[in-house]
């Protein structure tokens, strides 16, 4: 069965090269002009990417990606002509998976494109064994992919799920930055380093009271303490 993927933006031109290249590859697309038609289409259909403007009429793409995620877990990948630091940080903390600045080359984007699909297919196949880990009382599921503080839920992004279980997994083990990009967001990740240190400061602020399990090492990455 094809992968599918939702490209959702206002300019028409921009759809069709994406759905060209990415029909190239052997994805099956759907499209959308909009973030309203963006949520409608979700709420029929299932897709394993979607790749998402920013700058919409109707409803942008942040506010429907929100409106997404709260409701299904699909790998997003925004595109925005913005290249501003706050717009990724936005992006990251709403639960998106990378993000874009157009101009963009069509190439890269499908990589980037199938690094993701890739990523959430192995972290399925991972979350099919039941795994908890507990001290104290911070609590992870990595099957359930729940993390509770003192018997409370804490939301996060998928990113920072990915991030707190790879470090737990490995945890009391020095994890080198590149190392850790490479497991989350993949080997030909074209982002820069300080994507990593948004997410590490997200978690931070997610795990609270026991943010200081999370050390940094410095000249070297991070491990979590345990």
């Amino acid at each position: 069965m094809k992968n599918r993927i939702l490209v959702v933006d206002d300019e028409a031109n921009i759809r069709q090269i994406i759905k060209k290249y990415a029909e190239f590859e052997g994805y099956e697309i759907a499209e959308a002009e909009n973030g309203i038609q963006a949520i409608e289409l979700c709420e029929k259909q299932d897709f394993d990417l979607i790749i998402m403007d920013v700058m919409m009429p109707e409803l942008d793409g942040f506010s429907a990606a929100r409106t997404i995620l709260e409701r299904k877990e699909i790998p997003v990948l925004m595109l925005s002509a913005r290249g501003e630091e706050y717009d990724k940080i936005h992006g990251f903390e709403i639960g998106i998976d990378d993000y874009v600045v157009k101009p963009f080359s069509p190439k890269e984007l499908m990589m980037r494109a199938n690094v993701i699909m890739q990523r959430h297919d192995d972290q399925e196949e991972k979350m099919k064994r039941h795994k908890i880990f507990e001290t104290e009382g911070l609590v992870i599921d990595f099957t359930g992919r729940t993390v509770t503080i003192d018997g409370a839920r804490v939301d996060m992004s998928p990113k920072e799920y990915a991030l707190l279980f790879y470090l737990v997994e490995n945890r009391n083990i020095a994890l080198s930055r590149e190392q850790l990009i490479t497991q989350i967001w993949g080997y030909d990740y074209y982002g820069d380093d300080r994507t990593l240190d948004t997410h590490i400061k997200l978690l931070r602020n997610s795990l609270g009271k026991y943010r200081n399990h999370l050390v940094t090492l410095r000249g070297v990455g991070y491990k979590f303490e345990a």
